[in-house]
């Protein structure tokens, strides 16, 4: 007896089925993507911050330098 042909319904079945295995291979993609982006953007916020405690220690040296050279005004007088 030859095999009947498989219904409509089962193709779309199969359709859906194949279309949601791309969809899952494609969301992990994307996770993998989101998440080395989160890590490049921490990274960015430890650089900063790494920047501004540098710019804190040279505008406390200035000072220091402008302090001794007597190159700023003294407050009240």
């Amino acid at each position: 007896m030859a095999e009947e042909p498989d219904s409509i319904v089962l193709r779309y079945l199969r359709r859906i089925d194949e279309k949601v295995d791309r969809l899952i291979e494609e969301v992990r993609d994307l996770k993998g993507r989101v998440g080395a982006l989160e890590r490049q953007v921490a990274d960015l916020h430890v650089s900063i911050a790494t920047v501004h405690a540098r710019v804190d220690r040279v505008e406390l040296r200035l000072e220091r330098i402008e302090r001794r050279l007597d190159l700023v005004e003294h407050a009240g007088g």
